[in-house]
Order: C-alpha cells, then structure tokens, then sequence
C-alpha cells in the first residue's frame, strides 16, 4: 500500500443536529399505542449510552459511534412504528362499526387541517427555531395523511365486502 495515498473523502464529524435527518419519530395516538409498540426496540440502551457519553465527554465528537447507532435504531424503529401504524388504521377502518371508522377519519381529517394551517404559520418562524417547528410539524403532517389514507382504505374494503344493508337492492334490466 502507497503510504503517500490520501483517503478520497473526507470523514464526517456528526452532531446532534444530524439526529434530525429524515422524517421526525411518529407521534402514536395512546388509544393503539400498546398494539403499535408491543415488541419494538425503542432504542432506550443507546440513547441512555448516548447521554452518558455527552454528559462524560461534553462534546459530540468523542461520541460518534453512539451516535451513528442512535441513529440507525431510531431509523429502523419509526420505520417499523410506521408501518405499524397504518396497518392498525387500516384493521381499524375495517373492523371498527362503521359510524365509529368514519368519525375517527373526520378526526384525522380535522387534525391535517390544523397541522396544515400551523405549518403555514411556521413558515413566518426564521432561524433554527422556525426549522425544527417546520421540520416536525411537516413530519406529523405527513403521518397523519398517511394514517388517514390507510383509515379510508380499510374503510373501502370493508364496503366492498358489505351487502347493502337494510334495503334490498333492485337491479335493473334491459333485457
């Protein structure tokens, strides 16, 4: 090997900062937060581990491996929390009575409304501060329109599966 040779990138320092890369952890509604996180690694040990090195070693580049594992966790942890999520919404808009499936998607409905119009309001917000209302709010926004996307999708297959109840159909002929 060239002991001249000089690496072709240069290393990363991270930072704290670059925790808030990608879509921000999910916010999970309390009435299926027991179903959604029933056996997933909340990443608890290596935050803890992260903590302890910031806290012996004041600054983040002496805990770069805590952090790149941090990260890595929770990547794979919102994936999973996710996923989790709008499967459960979908088992809730098929199971659920029907009344009860299109009121929760009036809820979710009125909360993207509000999400929207605060993100909107957050835009006027300079510096950091106004990035990270953005950066979270836009996350929370786009789980909720996924989370109400996948409501009405077990909600359509539910009807599909349904007879029509209480009158009979009549179905009309030409011939």
């Amino acid at each position: 090997m060239d002991v001249d040779a000089q690496p072709t990138m240069e290393e990363t320092i991270l930072v704290g900062d670059d925790l808030m890369m990608g879509p921000p952890s999910p916010l999970i509604p309390p009435e299926i937060a027991s179903h959604v996180l029933e056996g997933v690694d909340l990443c608890d040990g290596i935050l803890r581990n992260l903590f302890l090195c910031l806290q012996i070693n004041d600054i983040e580049p002496f805990c770069q491996d805590e952090i790149a594992l941090y990260r890595q966790c929770a990547d794979k942890r919102d994936k999973e929390l996710r996923q989790r999520l709008q499967d459960s919404e979908r088992k809730l808009g098929l199971s659920m009575p029907l009344d009860e499936a299109k009121e929760r998607a009036a809820q979710l409905e009125s909360e993207v409304t509000s999400l929207e119009r605060r993100l909107i309001l957050a835009t006027g917000t300079e510096g950091m501060e106004g990035f990270r209302q953005r950066w979270s709010l836009h996350g929370r926004l786009t789980d909720t329109k996924r989370r109400l996307e996948s409501l009405n999708q077990g909600i359509e297959n539910r009807k599909k599966d349904e007879p029509v109840g209480g009158s009979t159909a009549k179905r009309w002929s030409f011939w």
